[in-house]
């Protein structure tokens, strides 16, 4: 997958429901999302959960607030050591890889 269905990815995971096919407009595929605040279009370049702490915080802390501490696999034991480097890229990849496992389970 590349970062565009990462992102996408991400934001189904945050509750965001696809609520069209994505349109293509000057090249960028649009989606409508729906959240519990009302709807929104999204570009999938506007999604910017592989570059900003502030749309990627909200996730890991969902991520990590819906796990069992107990019954925690090692994605959520990778996604805590991630946090601790501070490193966008490392938590990024964290999170998308507990998305995929957590989506396949």
């Amino acid at each position: 997958m590349n970062t565009q269905e990462n992102n996408q990815l991400i934001a189904e995971f945050m509750g965001y429901k696809v609520v069209d096919k994505p349109k293509v407009v000057n090249g960028e595929n649009f989606f409508e999302y729906i959240d519990e605040d009302g709807k929104y279009t999204y570009c999938n370049s506007l999604l910017r959960y592989n570059y900003q702490w502030d749309w990627l915080m909200p996730v890991a802390n969902e991520i990590i607030k819906s796990r069992d501490e107990q019954n925690a696999n090692w994605y959520l034991t990778d996604l805590k050591y991630s946090l601790q480097t501070t490193n966008i890229n490392f938590v990024y990849k964290a999170v998308v890889e507990f998305i995929k496992q957590n989506n396949n389970q």
